[in-house]
């Protein structure tokens, strides 16, 4: 026999969810800047050795 009235923890549902998204994208945001910030140390250690050895 099925349910009368609004689904069950469909609302709950939604919010999870919508945490769950937000989560995930400020832990990407998060990896996407320290893979940037490596990437920019990375290229400043590569320009001091090139400026040494030309020197």
């Amino acid at each position: 026999m099925a349910k009368k009235g609004q689904e069950k923890n469909t609302a709950n549902k939604a919010k999870h969810s919508k945490l769950i998204a937000q989560i995930k994208n400020k832990k990407k945001s998060k990896t996407d800047e320290r893979k940037a910030k490596l990437r920019a140390i990375v290229e400043q250690a590569k320009a001091k050795k090139a400026n040494e050895d030309n020197s």
